[in-house]
């Protein structure tokens, strides 16, 4: 994804505004779906085809993530090796997603759908953040 291309998915064309944008909206996302886990795991199980056991596990997990992503966006100057493992964490989370559903989950066909569309966003969040870093690094040499 070009340089171009970001600035117009971010708004702006200010290195530091895109990647902390970036990183925003992957903390919101995933504070959404961490609240959802952890308040209705059981409505959310039984619609998944998963445990709600696990849900309140991984709702658990993505809020202190979420947080942790918030936090880094709120920085005037998002450091790269943070960002760097957000972005890993994100391709991880991606990658275990289609291996859960594939070796671990027998997940309704709803479970399926939602899991493929996570890792698809998580995905992509990690694209937009790993690019916008790259702008940025690129911009102040």
């Amino acid at each position: 994804m070009s340089a171009t291309q970001l600035a117009a998915l971010a708004r702006t064309t200010e290195p530091q505004s895109m990647l902390r944008r970036f990183l925003a909206l992957d903390a919101v996302v995933t504070g959404a779906n961490a609240l959802a886990y952890l308040a209705l795991p059981g409505p959310l199980g039984r619609l998944l085809g998963v445990g709600p056991g696990l849900l309140t596990a991984l709702g658990a997990f993505l809020l202190a993530f979420a947080a942790g992503v918030g936090w880094l966006a709120t920085r005037t100057r998002p450091a790269a090796l943070p960002v760097r493992a957000v972005v890993e964490l994100n391709l991880a989370w991606a990658a275990l997603s289609f291996v859960a559903l594939v070796a671990w989950l027998t997940p309704t066909m709803a479970g399926a759908v939602w899991g493929v569309l996570q890792a698809i966003t998580v995905s992509g969040f990690a694209l937009l953040q790993y690019g916008s870093l790259k702008v940025r690094q690129d911009t102040s040499v």
